[in-house]
């Protein structure tokens, strides 16, 4: 209970107020992380409070930038960051996690289950490939990334997922400006453009996260995603 109330606590200063409920989920989820990271490297924040702050709290930051509603896709979603905490916050909102490791995809179809999440689903592939899928392509209101991964590369995995008028939405930490300049025409290219860059501390901590939204104002072109590997290989420059 004590720890269902340091949750509760913690949410407050982003100003969301959770029920019991939410706060029993993010507990319950909590634990089965913490059980699987024992067989598989899911994450290196272990300690209780680092996940609430550095794991729960950093994934609704999003919130800090727009509303979290509609159908929202979680690109290299890994242990289920941010797309899992943001559901749990947001019960109406739609999630699709997708990540290229299966196991992990397994693990988050088992926390799916047991946290009792409806209108969620984890699915294992490359977003390249999904990318050109009827049902990905451009029909996402929001895509979401906390992937370690340089903005030009990242927006070619994830603006093809985007409809017009979503948001893509990039958790990105350190300084970045520079990375900014160098995937601006990546951005372009992939019909996006930087709409809000917000530079903030997580609530409670010294830890900064940088959000770069970007705006879906024309669509991508049919050449993109280019094959697997190449974005990352090969980046738009």
């Amino acid at each position: 209970m004590e720890n269902n109330k340091q949750i509760i606590d913690a949410f407050k200063r982003l100003n969301l107020d959770l029920t019991d409920s939410q706060a029993r989920q993010f507990m319950r989820y909590y634990e089965l992380l913490v059980e699987k990271n024992k067989v598989m490297n899911l994450t290196a924040i272990v300690e209780f409070e680092d996940v609430v702050v550095k794991h729960f709290l950093d994934s609704l930051m999003l919130c800090k930038v727009m509303e979290a509603k509609g159908r929202l896709l979680d690109v290299g979603t890994g242990a289920g960051f941010p797309g899992i905490p943001l559901k749990i916050v947001y019960p109406d909102l739609e999630v699709v996690l997708l990540d290229s490791l299966n196991k992990r995809v397994q693990f988050l179809k088992e926390v799916i289950e047991d946290l009792g999440l409806n209108g969620i689903e984890a699915v294992h592939g490359r977003a390249e490939d999904l990318a050109r899928q009827g049902c990905y392509r451009e029909r996402f209101d929001i895509c979401v990334s906390r992937a370690v991964a340089h903005l030009a590369s990242l927006s070619e995995y994830c603006l093809p997922f985007v409809t017009m008028d979503g948001y893509f939405v990039s958790y990105k930490s350190g300084k970045i400006q520079e990375e900014l300049e160098e995937g601006a025409k990546a951005v372009k290219v992939l019909g996006g453009k930087l709409e809000q860059k917000l530079e903030i501390l997580i609530p409670g901590t010294e830890v900064s996260r940088c959000l770069l939204q970007i705006k879906k104002i024309k669509h991508t072109s049919g050449k993109y995603p280019r094959k697997a590997g190449i974005p990352t290989k090969e980046p738009i420059r």
